[in-house]
């Protein structure tokens, strides 16, 4: 799915050009990605948790069911996704209902909840979840009661919770669990009180938090940095744009993604890249569509890509949920429409599956806004997919086999993890496919064979 390094159109009559070594196309970064409906949530919910287990299956937790009709529409309840089945299956319900609270994978595998809300008010209580019994016990409550906070998982094992709505304000305050005592305790605060920010472990025991509400115009600008040795924040570059509802990925490369939210009045379509060594923010492509309370997840077999889905948007003066999906491609800092989900939806769960495939959950839809039950699965061939089907298609037409023998060449190399090898065995496909098109191949012929090459090289990012 990534884009190929220094591409650059160069098609004549439909044909792709080679030159010095490096293939020069301009192909949808993803043209074979699909969106296909799985089972759906026993219970409608949003502002829930979906956090992915060892085992392979993912937990949902919390969240509310605004469709119910309930005095209460906060959820205890939790459930299970099972890729292999396509299902999911009741598990033990949290000891309290919440919503916009976090989970933390921990590192023996337990889930920790913290935080979050019900009708009650802000909640203190902590909870752990054990995978091998499926029940939830009672853990240290935190020292300040707290919704909409960030939390992350730290290199020691200790989670880290930050920021969030406390008693009557904002809380610039952080506290650090520790899973081998059960306690939290406080570390340093920040130096500007957040809440719908986000949070990245970076590399050197670095945290990032990004943006966030809310500044004099409803969003933060302010960057910054937690010392995980130290305990100490630092403030680092701002972003170009406050915003708040955005997301941020850590890259591959190190650095930081954030994209989309909203200014506090409109929605955005901006992203920008954090840069940890220099501890600044520079622009790179924009959205192809402004979008908040969307999902972001990296996809690490498909060349580090981004993908992005849903969220809702301004239309006019109401906001209303998106179906769409875009790909962020880092090595052209470009974005790529990847087709639309089958149900629009905001404030869903992302969870990127052991399967490569990616997991969207529950969520609002609206206007009118009402919580959704169903769920659906983001799938796009890999190489060692694309390769046979090459292969396939190349048997039978063009110059005797010689097609067929360099699709298997290629076939051959991708199987081995040989990325270079079946990167020049490509160009020599592509060359061999220019040199008969109009002869034994017609147009129609060659551009089907070209563009499957190019969503292969893509694939290897030739």
């Amino acid at each position: 799915m990534a884009v190929s390094r220094d591409r650059a159109e160069a098609s004549r009559d439909g044909r792709s050009e080679v030159a010095f070594g490096v293939l020069l196309f301009a192909p949808p970064a993803l043209g074979a990605g699909t969106w296909t409906a799985t089972g759906s949530l026993n219970t409608p919910r949003v502002d829930h948790t979906a956090t992915l287990l060892r085992n392979g299956k993912v937990l949902v937790a919390g969240g509310g069911d605004l469709g119910g009709g309930l005095p209460d529409p906060t959820l205890a309840s939790a459930e299970l996704y099972d890729p292999v089945t396509g299902s999911w299956s009741a598990t033990g319900s949290m000891v309290h209902a919440r919503h916009d609270h976090t989970a933390t994978l921990l590192s023996d595998g337990r889930v920790l909840v913290a935080g979050g809300a019900n009708p009650s008010g802000l909640l203190q209580s902590s909870e752990l979840y054990d995978p091998a019994t499926g029940r939830w016990t009672a853990t240290g409550n935190l020292n300040t009661a707290r919704e909409s906070h960030a939390a992350t998982l730290l290199p020691d094992g200790k989670v880290l919770v930050a920021g969030g709505a406390g008693p009557g304000s904002l809380l610039a305050s952080a506290e650090l669990y520790d899973p081998a005592t059960g306690h939290w305790s406080p570390t340093g605060s920040m130096h500007t009180a957040r809440e719908e920010h986000t949070v990245t472990v970076l590399a050197r025991r670095n945290v990032l938090v990004a943006g966030g509400c809310c500044g004099p115009t409803g969003a933060l600008a302010s960057a910054e940095l937690y010392n995980a040795a130290t305990g100490i924040w630092s403030t680092t570059g701002s972003l170009n744009s406050a915003r708040r509802g955005h997301t941020a990925t850590v890259l591959e490369s190190g650095n930081v993604l954030v994209a989309g939210g909203s200014d506090g009045g409109d929605v955005m379509a901006s992203a920008e890249l954090f840069d940890l060594a220099t501890g600044s923010w520079s622009a790179t492509g924009s959205l192809n569509t402004a979008r908040e309370f969307h999902t972001a997840t990296l996809l690490p077999n498909h060349g580090g890509e981004v993908l992005v889905a849903g969220g809702d948007t301004l239309s006019g003066v109401t906001f209303v949920a998106l179906a769409s999906a875009e790909v962020y491609q880092p090595t052209t800092g470009a974005w790529a429409t990847q087709g639309s989900m089958n149900t629009a939806r905001t404030s869903h769960t992302a969870t990127f599956l052991a399967t490569g495939k990616v997991l969207v959950a529950g969520g609002v839809a609206g206007p009118p806004f009402i919580a959704l039950a169903g769920a659906e699965l983001f799938s796009a061939p890999t190489a060692l997919e694309l390769a046979p089907s090459l292969v396939a298609n190349s048997t039978g037409v063009g110059p005797g086999k010689a097609l067929a023998n360099k699709a298997t060449a290629i076939q051959a190399a991708v199987n081995a993890g040989q990325t270079a090898h079946a990167c020049a065995r490509i160009k020599d496909y592509l060359a061999l496919v220019k040199a008969h098109t109009g002869k034994k191949l017609t147009t129609d012929q060659a551009n089907d064979l070209t563009t499957q090459t190019t969503d292969l090289a893509t694939e290897l990012r030739c």
